[in-house]
């Protein structure tokens, strides 16, 4: 007996591998599939309205609910068998039903689902398929079946599982609105790989779509980054206009630049969605191990000539997005320069005129103490002379003699005193 302590989803991550089991079935047969998408928002789900929609076909069958928090379902609704699943962005339902029917590919079945059912939907239908299981690898058969079901021209056909079966499929819209699927399987093959097979078909189809998505919202980003890219050029070749200040030019950047952050986060997601799906859907292709039909394109032939073109275009306008962006970026480091030196430049021309003013207040200050020499000195010699006075008349000196003797010396002291008391200052 264990004593380790598990973590608290170490089952949930278990049981989740084993949560979506392939559907079992036996030839002759037709299977129903559709895929729906919430029409709200870029990704996402409502799970609660989702698992609700589901509940309302099992009450309308009196089939008992599965657990409220769960993401699939495979149970028997009548003589039908149905698979529900709820993926990230999407919800799946898939019909299987025994029996060819009345007619091939007359939408009957779909009858499973309710038109009042249907029209309350949590979302708006992405895509819808009928597959034809039919007992069968006779080549002339196979090809009479396949001129009358399909469109020969976008025809995809191959052998697949070595031999296991062979699809068929036009992806072309019937006048139901479903795309047609064909399987002719041998005795041999097991009901659970046919439900492989069938799996697969659907799996390659709904992840397709899901990655087409993007190829719109890549046509529409292509005219708005015309316009960006215009704006970027213009900015560039302004760069080297002197008469633009450069603190102009790096405003219009900041508004481009907000535009391509726009774009980019309403497209990031479908974008970065589009290249998960469409390598999933060249995965689900690879696990086929397709051959060739009577010289037929096969499905990966198909897609890489009808599919993988729009794929590379989301990718091109994804990576021309992403240049935009890094030229926004060098552009605004070469603006950022520009106006740095700019800004030095002013800054000198400030520390120069800040200079000429500090020289002219010296020259002031030297003026002022100049004067103030001349002034103090005046006075100071006054003083000196009226101190003086009686001894000139003791010893009959002139006044103007005396006065040239005491001048120059009140000067020089004046002058010395003025000098310590400025060095006391500066220092």
């Amino acid at each position: 007996m264990s004593h380790m302590t598990y973590h608290p989803l170490r089952q949930s991550t278990a049981n989740e591998l084993h949560a979506r089991p392939f559907p079992t079935v036996s030839a002759p047969a037709r299977a129903a599939f559709f895929a729906y998408k919430s029409a709200d928002g870029e990704t996402g789900r409502d799970e609660v309205a989702d698992r609700a929609h589901l509940f309302q076909l099992l009450d309308i069958y009196d089939v008992p609910h599965p657990a409220e928090e769960a993401t699939h379902y495979f149970g028997q609704l009548g003589p039908v068998w149905v698979k529900w699943e709820c993926h990230t962005e999407f919800v799946t339902y898939t019909a299987i039903l025994e029996g060819l029917g009345d007619a091939a590919f007359n939408g009957s079945e779909f009858d499973i689902f309710p038109a009042e059912w249907l029209a309350e939907l949590p979302g708006r239908t992405l895509t819808s398929t009928s597959l034809r299981i039919e007992s069968g690898l006779e080549a002339e058969v196979i090809e009479n079946r396949l001129s009358d079901w399909f469109v020969l021209e976008s025809l995809a056909v191959s052998r697949v599982l070595d031999n296991a079966a062979v699809i068929a499929g036009d992806y072309r819209v019937d006048n139901n609105g479903h795309l047609r699927f064909a399987i002719f399987v041998p005795a041999s093959t097991g009901r659970r790989r046919v439900g492989r097979i069938v799996q697969r078909l659907n799996e390659i189809e709904v992840y397709k779509t899901m990655s087409m998505l993007g190829l719109f919202r890549a046509r529409e980003l292509s005219t708005q980054l015309n316009l960006v890219d215009a704006d970027m050029s213009a900015l560039v070749s302004a760069l080297a206009d002197d008469q633009v200040p450069a603190g102009d030019n790096l405003n219009v950047l900041l508004q481009l630049s907000a535009k391509l952050e726009s774009h980019s986060a309403r497209v990031a997601y479908r974008f970065a969605a589009s290249k998960a799906y469409s390598a999933i859907v060249a995965q689900r292709i690879e696990v086929l191990r397709e051959s060739q039909f009577e010289g037929r394109q096969t499905f990966r032939e198909f897609m890489m000539r009808r599919f993988d073109p729009a794929m590379r275009t989301v990718q091109a306008l994804d990576a021309r997005l992403q240049d935009l962006i890094a030229r926004a970026i060098r552009t605004g480091d070469l603006l950022r320069t520009t106006v740095d030196v700019e800004r030095q430049g002013q800054n000198q021309e400030l520390l120069t005129s800040m200079n000429r003013r500090a020289n002219l207040q010296l020259q002031m200050q030297k003026t002022v103490e100049g004067l103030s020499i001349v002034a103090i000195s005046y006075y100071a010699t006054g003083l000196v002379l009226y101190v003086l006075a009686p001894f000139s008349m003791m010893f009959e000196v002139p006044k103007g003699i005396l006065t040239a003797c005491v001048a120059p010396i009140v000067v020089g002291l004046v002058y010395l005193a003025l000098r310590r008391i400025r060095r006391q200052i500066t220092h």
